[in-house]
């Protein structure tokens, strides 16, 4: 009911803001405003005032949306929190890349070293590289240094 009487006050408010304005001269020689100028004067029409803009809907919605002071800090709680959570992945990322680096680099200067590399097999049985199968290695182990340590 209390909705039906504000819309209704709003409506009756806003139907006598949009009502024709003039203006004219009274007989003393004063500037007169008015809704309905008096007959046998001389009267020109104002334009009409201009309408609501959207920035105060924009506002009613953003008020709609705002969050008491306890709702508040505990989103500011939840968003500190993820934002943590965020920094802890990316470290953790970070460290996992610098190792995986680490390795690629250590096992190109193993293979670049000039030295017999062994190889164990299945059956747990030792064998060494060929200088064909060194420069396999040392191919894919100069791309796991490109892809880590950039």
């Amino acid at each position: 009911m209390k909705r039906l009487f504000v819309f209704l006050a709003l409506a009756a408010f806003a139907a006598a803001a949009s009502a024709q304005q003039y203006k004219w001269v009274d007989k003393d020689g004063r500037v007169r405003y008015g809704d309905v100028p008096p007959p046998g004067v001389k009267a020109t029409r104002l334009r009409p005032p201009p309408g609501p803009s959207t920035p105060p809907a924009a506002a009613k919605k953003d008020s709609a949306k705002a969050l008491s002071p306890e709702a508040a800090f505990r989103k500011r709680q939840e968003d500190a929190q993820k934002e943590q959570q965020k920094q802890a992945q990316a470290e953790q990322e970070a460290q996992a890349k610098r190792e995986s680096c680490a390795r690629a680099q250590e096992s190109l200067r193993t293979l670049e070293s000039g030295q017999r590399i062994a190889r164990t097999d299945a059956k747990g049985e030792r064998y060494y590289l060929e200088d064909a199968q060194i420069a396999q290695e040392t191919a894919k182990a100069r791309q796991a240094v490109q892809q880590w340590c950039n």
